[in-house]
């Protein structure tokens, strides 16, 4: 019986690939919106973070959300990844 592969995926905070279920996935869709995909399925270019405070304080303070989705990153997204992540805990 063949081994199921399991999606791996690179944190923008600390740079460690991991699991992409253990990832919280950021998306920017064809319109330019930018917005957290829960279900990690929605359409557009993705970058992921860990569950983790300070890998995603490490990702706006190197600006590495801005570079991989090509946009401006606002404060109210930042707040709402924060939650996210609180609210697993």
């Amino acid at each position: 019986m063949k081994k199921k592969k399991i999606p791996q995926r690179m944190c923008l905070g600390c740079m460690e690939m991991k699991p992409k279920r253990e990832l919280i996935r950021v998306v920017k869709n064809k319109e330019g919106e930018v917005f957290v995909d829960i279900t990690g399925k929605k359409n557009g270019r993705g970058a992921y973070v860990c569950k983790n405070i300070e890998c995603l304080e490490l990702a706006f303070k190197n600006k590495r959300l801005q570079k991989n989705l090509e946009t401006n990153i606002d404060e109210e997204l930042y707040n709402k990844l924060k939650d996210e992540i609180e609210n697993e805990k």
